[in-house]
């Protein structure tokens, strides 16, 4: 069998009928809830396990722009569909709904399609972690330093990237499609492979949904080409490219956030920062994050192995462990890009909160590194363990092609 087709078979999806019924259900499950979620009470009972879960999401809902938001929490509470819910009430909330004429059963027909085309067998690159990048791009979006400027248009662009910037992602990174010969390598000439899979994944969608379908023709043109931008943005092999940029602009002041194109790219940075935002959170919810991301290494290099492939950077088991992938990551992904963003929101009280929540959650990882690294960590500087040095950065860079967070 050639690698391509074992590689498709391993993370193939799950087949139309299914996901038809399983779309039906979860519009059911939605109809019902929204009717809580807006205070209009059912005539028919509820059982008291279902009001009260609804009841819990609901309140949760009600401090969705506060940074410790629980996404774990609330994917259960909605029964598995936190993105679903998220978006609804976001687009309600920014008044999206009613300010691009939006049928409420079509959005809801796009998002069960974005949500379900994430694979919920893959640990980390599922539809929480989309829940998750877009509750921290509502949370980036209150910014003032941004909110003053953003317009309408700009809010949807940001949170539509945000949920469906991973949408079908197979688990695996670039690298791996590529040595197998996955189709996809070759459609896009190994270039952002898996971004620009996202993005036309997403137009799909967007198309057969027609949600957008009212709207005059330029007009889902633009949007279509902005999300591609958007989403082609948290390709991490273009860090530097899109962290130079921003420093330049920073060291010069010449951002002006009335030009269109300055928008943009500040909407491009603040996703890539809610794409790897899961270390800049809570100690709980940043480190069950890492311990996904990793497994979902984990089994990537497993794969390899049984293939007689050559195990990819980071995704060894046996060598690779949790915390020095993560003192690596931080130190040399995460860290400059949140420092610029810092800098970009006047040090707001959210920016310096992520950075707090970064060094503390450095250095646990740091006191959790296996003993024969220890001597290495220096006892608190920034580098970390030896292999966390340069050739982790040029690590991280090859392995995580989609910018997130291990």
């Amino acid at each position: 069998m050639p690698r391509s087709d074992w590689a498709h078979t391993t993370y193939s999806g799950e087949i139309g009928t299914k996901k038809k019924v399983k779309r039906l259900l979860s519009f059911q499950r939605y109809f019902h809830a929204s009717r809580l979620l807006r205070g209009i009470i059912p005539q028919a009972p509820l059982h008291l396990l279902d009001e009260d879960y609804l009841g819990q999401a609901r309140h949760m809902l009600s401090k969705v722009g506060m940074w410790d938001f629980d996404i774990f929490l609330f994917d259960r509470l909605t029964n598995g569909n936190s993105l679903v819910t998220l978006l609804c009430h976001l687009f309600n909330t920014h008044g999206l709904i009613h300010h691009f004429k939006l049928d409420m059963v079509t959005l809801h027909r796009f998002l069960v399609m974005v949500q379900e085309d994430y694979h919920s067998q893959n640990p980390y690159h599922n539809a929480v972690h989309a829940a998750d990048v877009t509750q921290a791009m509502h949370c980036y979006l209150k910014e003032p330093k941004l909110a003053s400027s953003l317009t309408p248009l700009d809010i949807m662009l940001g949170l539509l990237a945000a949920a469906a910037h991973d949408v079908d992602h197979p688990g695996v990174n670039q690298p791996f499609l590529i040595k197998t010969n996955h189709h996809l390598a070759n459609l896009y000439q190994n270039m952002s492979v898996l971004e620009n899979h996202h993005w036309r994944s997403t137009i799909g969608m967007l198309r057969e949904s027609r949600l957008l379908a009212h709207l005059p023709k330029e007009m889902t043109q633009d949007i279509e080409q902005q999300l591609g931008s958007l989403i082609l943005a948290t390709d991490i092999n273009r860090q530097n490219e899109f962290l130079t940029r921003l420093k330049t602009h920073l060291h010069n002041k010449d951002l002006r956030l009335e030009d269109v194109h300055d928008r943009h790219f500040m909407l491009q940075i603040a996703l890539k920062c809610a794409d790897i935002c899961n270390p800049c959170r809570i100690w709980e919810m940043s480190k069950q994050w890492s311990e996904r991301v990793c497994e979902e290494f984990y089994r990537q290099g497993d794969l390899e192995q049984k293939f007689e492939l050559e195990i990819s950077p980071l995704c060894n088991q046996q060598k690779d462990s949790i915390p020095s992938i993560q003192i690596g990551f931080m130190t040399y992904i995460v860290e400059p890009l949140f420092r610029e963003w810092a800098r970009f929101t006047g040090h707001s009280a959210l920016s310096e909160s992520m950075l707090s929540h970064l060094a503390h959650n450095k250095a646990q990882w740091k006191r959790l590194l296996p003993n024969q690294h220890r001597s290495s960590s220096g006892g608190g500087g920034s580098g970390g363990p030896d292999h966390a040095g340069p050739g982790m950065a040029q690590a991280e860079e090859q392995t995580v092609t989609e910018g997130d967070a291990p």
